[in-house]
């Protein structure tokens, strides 16, 4: 169960939010090995001074239209199928709502399920009946 965390200048529209927030997730789908219905986002806009980034830096040059999707996953991925997800996100991005390649930036994190708790106050473990008993 990844989460994203998607960040960007404030000012953008609901049509935009919604294209961006539906196409990180369908990369996710497509790429990165995550069930359809499995889809945890919080999206923040920040004000100018409030999200500082490096125009320049690797594979700029950045635009006002900078956006830091960032992916805390449950599970380590291969370096493969890491690749295809930042490929098939900036394909989609660049599609709608309609973001340039280098103006995307993904950062991902991996973490244990003992780090996560889906609710409750129980610790999600593997192989635990936590997703039986809410249905």
């Amino acid at each position: 169960m990844p989460l994203a965390r998607i960040s960007l200048l404030r000012g953008r529209s609901p049509t935009f939010l919604k294209a961006l927030s539906d196409n990180v997730h369908r990369a996710l789908v497509e790429a990165f090995e995550v069930p359809p219905d499995d889809r945890f986002q919080i999206i923040h806009q920040h004000e100018p001074e409030e999200l500082v980034f490096d125009r320049h830096y690797l594979c700029g040059p950045r635009s006002d239209n900078y956006v830091l999707v960032c992916i805390t996953a449950g599970r380590r991925r291969t370096r493969g199928v890491k690749q295809a997800f930042y490929q098939r996100l900036a394909e989609l991005l660049a599609d709608a709502p309609g973001i340039r390649p280098e103006d995307i930036m993904v950062v991902v994190n991996t973490t244990e399920a003992e780090d996560w708790s889906f609710g409750r106050g129980i610790a999600a473990v593997p192989n635990s009946t936590l997703q039986e008993d809410s249905r």
